[in-house]
Parts: C-alpha cells; structure tokens; sequence
C-alpha cells in the first residue's frame, strides 16, 4: 500500500499551496499592478481547478464590499417594520408575528427619532404566569446610527468588534433612509442566506399564522393576491393589495384600523406616514374551502 494512500488532503495542501504561491509570488515580484490583474490570477486559479467557483465568488465578494458603501446594500425605509414607543406588549407581539422579525427600531412621533432596537426575545420575560409590567423603554438596546457613505467594509468590522447585529442608516440631513445588518454584508461575500421564510416571502409575500389568519405584504400583487384566496379585486387604478384597501378607505390608514372586502376582513399591521407595509387577513371556513380548491388546482 502507498504510503501516503491514508493522508487524503496531501492534494489539496498541495493545491492551497499552489494558489498562495502563484498569488503572493506574483504579489512580490511587482507582477500585480491593480485590482483587475488580482482578480484575473483569481479566476485563473479557478479554471486550473486550484479553487472551486464558491471560494473564487467569496475572494471576489470581500474585494468588493471595499468599493461599497452602506447606501448600495441596506433595506430601504419603506420596507422597514417600525415599532411605536407606545404601542402595549399584544401589539408588539402581533408585529413580532406577522413579520417573523427578530429585531425592530422603535420609534417615536417624530419619525426620524430612534429610541433603540426591540429584540424579540427580550418579550419572552413579560408572557410567564405573573410577568413584570412591561415598559417598551425599559428593555430597549441602543441604537446604533451609520451615514450612508460608511464603508460597507468598515461597517463589517464595527459590525464584528462592537458586538451588535443592526444599524440604523441616515442621510446627510439625519432623517432615516435605511437599515443594515450584518446579515446585508455577509451575503455580499457568501450570496443569500436563506431561512425557513424566506421561501415563502419570495414566492407571494404571503404567510399563514394560523388557520384563518394570513400575513400578507402590503406590496403583493393583485393578481396573486386574487390568486390565493379567489377574490376578484380589480387592478385598472392600483397594481398591489396594498392600494386596493387605501382606496378602500379614501385615506391612508394607520395601524390596527380594519376593513371588510369581498368577504375577507382586513387588519393593518404595519404603515409609516406614506404607505401601508403590512395587513392581516381573515378568512371564513368557506373561504378556507375555496383556497384549498384553488390550491389542489394548481397542484394537479
């Protein structure tokens, strides 16, 4: 038997090897002038199978993020779910669940005022038998406010050093355009992570909570809307739900107000001063029986 038959990574050490030696001899002998020839003996390494296609995608993803500031990859502020300084713990609760978020910036009236960052499981204490009083203010972390011209790569290692996982993002007035995770940055270099909801929000920014409850995106389509649960809402004026209950109110409504359309009971969940974010939905047991028809059709 071969000597070396049982040390099965001698291959790729030698090929790690390789890589390193043509990148770095390169690197010293002047050979590498700018980014691009970098990036140039990178992919080379690839086709000469020294590295696979993830680890030359990751090396490209962190020179990237280099060039990048917070401005190009946070959430926008129309897509962020804010929580009121005000609101009691059920409503905090009912915004926890419908966005299936871990973490939330609380506001006040004044809407660019950020009082902290609302973790999800720092509710869990106030839901025993004789919980304490629950005070939002009382278990707020601190916030943490970025410009949008930050550096996206100086942003990871505060992101790393600092210990915290949000930030929020503000233009050169101080009003709020966005927020960014770590998670934002992670996916520049890696690609998408995925969770168990992410599938669903992809696919019809709907999510069932519970039997005749729904979670539905403010911003879904009529058409799918239509779709999944049999109704007939017209699109000549609007294109998304979200329009559809705003003109049903002739104004914009504020969170928690309710609405009746086409039989189905319509709760606002999350809106900001220029747009709904989120709704509720309920549905009949008949309309259950229509939405499993529909989606038995569509299966078969």
């Amino acid at each position: 038997m071969d000597e070396h038959s049982n040390n099965p990574t001698q291959t790729d050490t030698y090929q790690k090897k390789s890589f390193f030696q043509s990148l770095f001899g390169r690197f010293f002998q002047g050979e590498l002038k700018n980014r691009e020839e970098l990036v140039e003996v990178i992919r080379d390494s690839e086709q000469n199978d020294l590295i696979d296609q993830d680890t030359r995608e990751m090396i490209e993803g962190v020179m990237e993020i280099a060039e990048l500031r917070v401005r190009d990859i946070m959430i926008p502020r129309a897509q962020i779910v804010f929580i009121e300084n005000d609101l009691d713990l059920e409503s905090c609760l009912d915004t926890i669940i419908d966005t299936a978020h871990s973490r939330f910036p609380v506001i006040t009236d004044e809407r660019d005022n950020v009082l902290g960052i609302l973790h999800a499981k720092d509710l869990l204490q106030f839901l025993r038998e004789q919980p304490d009083e629950f005070t939002i203010q009382a278990i707020l972390r601190p916030a943490v406010i970025v410009p949008e011209s930050k550096r996206v790569d100086r942003m990871l290692k505060d992101f790393r050093t600092e210990r915290f996982h949000m930030a929020i993002v503000v233009d050169e007035f101080g009003a709020i355009s966005g927020l960014v995770t770590i998670e934002d940055i992670l996916e520049q270099i890696v690609g998408d992570i995925e969770d168990e909801f992410d599938e669903e929000e992809v696919i019809a920014n709907i999510r069932q909570l519970s039997r005749h409850t729904y979670a539905v995106l403010a911003l879904t389509d009529i058409d799918d809307f239509n779709e999944k649960f049999g109704t007939h809402f017209a699109d000549e004026e609007v294109d998304t739900i979200g329009g559809v209950i705003m003109q049903a109110f002739g104004y914009l409504p504020k969170r928690s107000e309710e609405i009746e359309l086409d039989g189905i009971h319509f709760k606002v969940t999350s809106a900001d001063s220029r747009r709904i974010i989120q709704l509720r939905i309920t549905v009949t047991d008949e309309q259950l029986e229509t939405i499993s028809h529909i989606e038995n059709n569509t299966e078969e």
